[in-house]
C-alpha cells in the first residue's frame, strides 16, 4: 500500500469537521449562560460522550465502521472547550435535537 499525498489550497482556519461553514457550530457566552451547539448528525446519543474535567468541556463522538453504498466509514471526533471561569460546572447539560445538533449549556455562577 502506498500513501497518496494530500494537496490543499491556501491555509485556512481549521474548524469542527461537520460544520460546512453553515453556522451550525456556535458558541455563546453571555452573563447568564455558556452554550455550545455542534452538528453531530452522523452520531446517535449512545455514540456521543460529554464530560467536564476541571474547566474543560470534552466532547467525544465515535462510531464503529459501518458499510454504506460506497464502501465503509468510521468516524471519531474529539473536541475540547475551555469553560469560562464564571461557569458553574455542576450545571452543564447536553441535549441532542432531532436535526442532529448537540447543544451543551451551563449556567454562570451567582
Amino acid at each position: 500500500m502506498s500513501a497518496i499525498e494530500v494537496t490543499a489550497d491556501a491555509a485556512s482556519t481549521w474548524d469542527w469537521p461537520l460544520q460546512h461553514n453553515d453556522g451550525v457550530v456556535k458558541v455563546h457566552n453571555t452573563k447568564e449562560k455558556f452554550e455550545v451547539g455542534l452538528d453531530v448528525q452522523f452520531f446517535t446519543p449512545k455514540e456521543i460522550e460529554v464530560k467536564v474535567s476541571g474547566q474543560d468541556l470534552l466532547i467525544h463522538c465515535r462510531h464503529e465502521t459501518r458499510n454504506d453504498s460506497h464502501g465503509s466509514v468510521a468516524r471519531e471526533i474529539n473536541r475540547a472547550y475551555k469553560l469560562p471561569d464564571d461557569v458553574d460546572v455542576a450545571t452543564v447539560k447536553s441535549h441532542l435535537g432531532t436535526r442532529g445538533v448537540l447543544t451543551i449549556t451551563a449556567a454562570k455562577k451567582a
